[in-house]
């Protein structure tokens, strides 16, 4: 299999392009773009498991990597690589992407050769962020993911879908910009636009106000892709406005890439400016989840409440990176030690703990609410409202979409034994050791999650009553008149099933992926030990 690790990175990253090359070149009917589609996507999927069955734990570190020569004049590289940060996100990309295509078969029937293009285009773009090694690969790929996107919202969305996808465009291009200043300033420190060579450099080690300076530009670019608290409030109008399989790519893909900046660049980069603005990450996270679950109680649209849910979810991941940052310097260890009365080796421990969190969050986060939105999307196209006060006793009308939106929401509440549980127990087992008391102030949001879950959304949508003058008109799954609600049909099964199952079983032994995510939290924590 040697001959296949060689090329497996470039295999997934490049197989979306020719789908859409493909799609262009021979999309003269509808029903075989569609079937194309599904079926092309399978291979980078099918590949994203080989990269989880062949990851070598015993190794760790970066494997299958590509190095090879692109713009000596930039002294930039196509490098690839994949570690257990990586892998994990390369499979939730590959799986959402197919889920997506094979949804929106039964939902697109406008311009259907543009949509799959840009699909694809977009499944290209965020495979892209979670493979490079090289800064200026790394920023090709974030800015394309903007673009696809940016006309799936404005071609294929909702009534305001120009203000919503103008509005996404704008904010996250200033983010980008702010990012790319960051990272001309780390290559003029270190003379390389690789990531890991330039975090070995330690660029500003002695200078804490150039390392901040570079910081925040990192810091702002990622923060509005995730989008952390202050930066989101484009959120809530792009998921509203989003086609369905729009919305389950940027919830459950797209911000991941904000993420996942923060703990491949920003973290190993800079760890003494993170340290000494670790403070601020933890505040801007707790605020976020006890902030975002209070608006999702005032909403009134059922997707403008699951946006807002991604807020305070994303939340865990910011309050998990934050709270390990606090100790990411052996100087920093061991002054929390001396505070906390505790070993250096128990705060590195809860340091991992809450980068498992955040990092398990970012997963299972995706798989939740993909599963949320695809959801939304469903009873959307039979009622064509989300207007929360139009529903009401769908409970009995529609059973099997009741019973795959229980599962879907209880895990989004972190009922235990459902996979949402584990990340955010791991997240507060972490911060609760490193910053206590916006750890407490976090643990508002798990009430008030409870609140929207179960009243806005089961008491409102599925209990009580049904109501049959509420719903102007009901049609069904293909758009033909129905006299009342219609429960899911096969397409939509097939859609959510794969989501409900990874749902279940990382609930119950969510230690296959754990592996993967503990590698990458202690390959950190101790690379920054070593410097």
């Amino acid at each position: 299999m040697e001959s296949l690790d060689s090329i497996v990175l470039t295999v997934i990253l490049f197989w979306p392009v020719v789908s859409a090359l493909l799609v262009l070149l021979f999309g003269s009917n509808d029903r075989l773009i569609k079937n194309g589609s599904v079926f092309a996507s399978l291979l980078p999927l099918g590949l994203s498991i080989y990269l989880l069955t062949a990851y070598d734990f015993t190794v760790g570190g970066m494997q299958f990597n590509v190095n090879a020569e692109w713009i000596p004049q930039l002294n930039a590289s196509f490098h690839l690589g994949v570690d257990g940060l990586s892998v994990p996100l390369i499979f939730l990309t590959a799986l959402l992407s197919t889920l997506s295509l094979f949804y929106s078969a039964g939902v697109i029937h406008k311009r259907v050769k543009e949509y799959y293009f840009l699909m694809h285009l977009l499944q290209m773009s965020m495979l892209g962020v979670f493979m490079s090694l090289d800064y200026v690969l790394f920023y090709v790929f974030w800015e394309i993911s903007l673009v696809p996107m940016y006309f799936l919202i404005g071609v294929w969305g909702g009534a305001n879908r120009g203000y919503a996808s103008v509005k996404f465009f704008i904010y996250t291009l200033v983010g980008s910009v702010a990012m790319l200043l960051a990272i001309l300033g780390v290559y003029f420190a270190t003379g390389t636009f690789d990531i890991l060579e330039a975090a070995k450099a330690q660029p500003f080690a002695d200078n804490l106000t150039l390392a901040s300076l570079a910081f925040w530009g990192l810091f702002l670019g990622f923060a509005f892709k995730v989008p952390s608290f202050p930066f989101h409030t484009w959120l809530p109008d792009a998921h509203t406005e989003a086609p369905t399989a729009g919305s389950v790519i940027l919830a459950g893909v797209l911000l991941k890439l904000g993420a996942y900046g923060l703990l491949r660049i920003m973290l190993p980069t800079f760890p003494n400016a993170s340290v000494y603005w670790a403070p601020w990450l933890v505040a801007l996270g707790a605020i976020a989840i006890v902030y975002g679950a209070f608006v999702c109680v005032a909403q009134t649209d059922l997707k403008r409440l699951i946006a807002y849910s991604s807020v305070s979810h994303m939340g865990y991941v910011v309050l998990g990176i934050g709270a390990a940052a606090m100790v990411m310097t052996p100087e920093a260890l061991e002054t929390a030690a001396n505070a906390f009365h505790l070993t250096p080796e128990a705060l590195k421990d809860s340091a991992a703990m809450a980068l498992n969190g955040a990092t398990l969050q970012m997963f299972n986060h995706g798989l939740i609410t993909g599963a949320l939105f695809f959801l939304v999307g469903i009873i959307y196209e039979r009622a064509h409202t989300r207007d929360l006060a139009k529903f009401g006793g769908l409970s009995s009308k529609t059973p099997h979409y009741y019973g795959l939106m229980m599962v879907a929401a209880f895990a989004s509440l972190g009922l235990p034994g459902l996979a949402g549980f584990w990340a955010e127990f791991f997240t507060f087992r972490g911060a609760f050791a490193l910053a206590p008391l916006w750890a407490a102030f976090g643990t508002i949001g798990i009430v008030i999650t409870a609140v929207y879950i179960l009243y806005r959304i089961i008491q409102n949508v599925f209990l009580g009553e049904y109501d049959a003058t509420k719903v102007d008109h009901w049609t069904t799954a293909d758009g033909r008149h129905a006299d009342g609600p219609t429960d899911v049909v096969a397409f939509e099964k097939w859609t959510l099933w794969p989501l409900v199952a990874g749902m279940f079983l990382l609930g119950i032994y969510p230690t296959p992926l754990l592996d993967f995510f503990n590698t990458s939290a202690m390959e950190l924590l101790n690379f920054v030990s070593s410097l």
